[in-house]
């Protein structure tokens, strides 16, 4: 990470079949955004950086929540939304010369559903290539389960689950020839890969102890094909998490000619989850020693480092490079184990001290532990 960069940026890319719900999250997380509620009670806004697409996603939102409209669905379209999470209210001049960076930026990579269903070739096959491409910078990666097509086959889900995770294992093997060069395995690759229930809200009964259950229930062998497919793309893939998080996601609830949009679930959680979720695993793999080398030192010198010490609130007197020198690896697993009073208490005093860096991921840290509180996230004890 270069010194003069001021945002540190997070990938996170959506899979999920065709009808799972991916334009309808991907609308509910940035739209519930521009609420007044919203803006009233947050430290940051998020802001669409293409103006187009967000008016496109708020549009959706919109039509949700006052028409009672679900946006229409998308075929075959793969698009990728930068949203840059800008602070409302402007730091001390004192810990803006002191924070490691002074902004977010998420990349929300949405890959077709139709994609995994339906073969390719020609410029269609190379277009998809690229377009996986495009998404190997996340760190984190949402398997989505339809929980409608749960609901379709209650009783016999394995019929779904089998035929859902058999097409996320097949479309990843269709592409995997152009992808590797000369079937080298990659060093850049998500390693985080989230098991999340899409449609929530239609599945009340279910929490997300509930959900992982059923998926050892029902698909455990898929499950574990999928995993031996994606340990193919990867350099050292005993540096990998694939289903062994999991998350209960629900843009509204929805009923007949009513569309509830202020009842969402787990949607709060993602932007915390794409900033801080790869802090504790990437402390975990570099400590066991099953980072790639070249990979380990972009996470401790870079991204991870510098992620640590803006939540732990350490600061940085001249150059940032003297300030990553000076942190250990044992930073991250400071940052990744804060919890608890503590935690509460560094956000406290952050926002005491205008620190609204801090502050902002102190709290998202916070959000995850409350996920977990309330059954809507379930984290690899691994």
């Amino acid at each position: 990470m270069q010194e003069k960069k001021s945002a540190l940026e997070q990938h996170i890319a959506v899979f999920g079949g065709s009808g799972s719900g991916k334009t309808v999250l991907v609308s509910s997380f940035y739209g519930a955004a521009q609420e007044a509620s919203f803006l009233k009670q947050s430290l940051y806004r998020v802001v669409a950086e293409d103006i187009g697409q967000g008016a496109r996603l708020n549009r959706n939102y919109l039509g949700m929540r006052d028409e009672a409209r679900a946006p229409d669905l998308t075929r075959f379209a793969a698009t990728s939304y930068a949203f840059s999470i800008k602070l409302k209210e402007q730091p001390s001049p004192k810990a803006s010369k002191t924070q490691p960076f002074h902004a977010l930026r998420l990349v929300w990579h949405d890959y077709p559903g139709d994609w995994f269903e339906q073969g390719a070739s020609g410029e269609e096959a190379r277009r998809r290539v690229d377009t996986f491409r495009s998404l190997l910078g996340s760190d984190v990666a949402l398997l989505l389960v339809d929980g409608q097509r749960l609901l379709d086959h209650a009783g016999e889900e394995e019929r779904y689950l089998k035929s859902l995770f058999s097409n996320y294992a097949n479309g990843l093997l269709a592409l995997k020839d152009d992808l590797l060069e000369e079937g080298t395995p990659l060093l850049q690759f998500p390693r985080i890969w989230i098991v999340a229930l899409s449609k929530a809200d239609l599945l009340p009964h279910m929490d997300v102890f509930k959900f992982r259950d059923l998926l050892d229930l029902k698909a455990a062998d898929d499950l574990d094909e999928l995993r031996k497919v994606l340990a193919g793309f990867a350099q050292n893939p005993s540096a990998m998490s694939v289903a062994e998080d999991f998350l209960l996601l629900s843009s509204a609830k929805f009923e007949p000619n009513k569309i509830e949009v202020d009842k969402r679930v787990g949607i709060d959680l993602v932007l915390p989850v794409a900033a801080l979720l790869p802090l504790g695993r990437h402390a975990k793999w570099a400590r066991l020693g099953q980072l790639p080398t070249k990979v380990a030192e972009g996470i401790i010198n870079g991204g991870s480092k510098l992620l640590a010490a803006a939540l732990l609130g350490r600061q940085k007197k001249g150059k940032l490079g003297a300030l990553l020198a000076l942190l250990s690896p044992d930073v991250i697993d400071e940052a990744a184990q804060m919890a608890g009073d503590k935690l509460r208490e560094l956000n406290a005093q952050a926002l005491a001290k205008h620190n609204f860096v801090t502050a902002t991921l102190t709290q998202f840290q916070m959000d995850l532990d409350k996920g977990e509180e309330d059954d809507v996230l379930l984290r690899s004890l691994m």
